[in-house]
């Protein structure tokens, strides 16, 4: 599968729910999230334990780049894990926990996150199929971009991993 993603730090919470509800974005649902990310050789790979769902693990690739991103991904099941990558645990790199505020407007899915030890930001991740390709994702998270501009603090080019990482190296220097 593949999305078009985009994530900027987020300067108001309560109105980027506002903006959300006012440009016609259903809400879904606020979650507690942890992911635990592995080291793996290419890629991303994250163990996502969300309250009251079952756990899925995550394979992803992307760049790191503060534009709008393809990303191509991959959501296995525990056991479709386990005969993936096999029952020897995998080495950990890092967790993150966060709650996430899930939105929906059209193909775009819009996070609120409070992210434990780095802060809040606003991510779009718009899921291009037959219907929505991704020229029209990109078109689709502009868009959003615009309406959000108020909220949106600097963007973000890469992933909470690796926020955690590099705020895990300043407390170590």
């Amino acid at each position: 599968m593949h999305n078009v993603e985009f994530k900027a730090e987020l300067r108001d919470i309560q109105l980027a729910r506002s903006l959300a509800k006012a440009h016609g974005a259903a809400f879904i649902d606020a979650v507690e999230q942890v992911d635990t990310y592995f080291r793996v050789p290419a890629g991303r790979l994250k163990k996502r334990q969300t309250t009251g769902e079952p756990v899925e693990y995550i394979f992803y690739d992307r760049d790191n780049r503060i534009k709008p991103k393809l990303s191509h991904f991959t959501i296995y099941t525990e056991a479709q894990a386990i005969e993936r990558f096999g029952t020897t645990p995998m080495p950990v790199w890092l967790t993150v926990k966060k709650v996430r505020e899930i939105y929906l407007l059209g193909n775009v899915r819009i996070h609120l996150d409070t992210v434990e030890k780095l802060g809040t930001f606003m991510e779009f991740e718009a899921l291009v199929g037959t219907n929505h390709p991704v020229a029209q994702c990109h078109k689709s998270i502009a868009d959003l971009r615009e309406v959000f501009a108020p909220v949106m603090g600097e963007p973000i080019s890469s992933g909470y991993s690796d926020l955690m990482e590099q705020a895990r190296e300043e407390v170590t220097k």
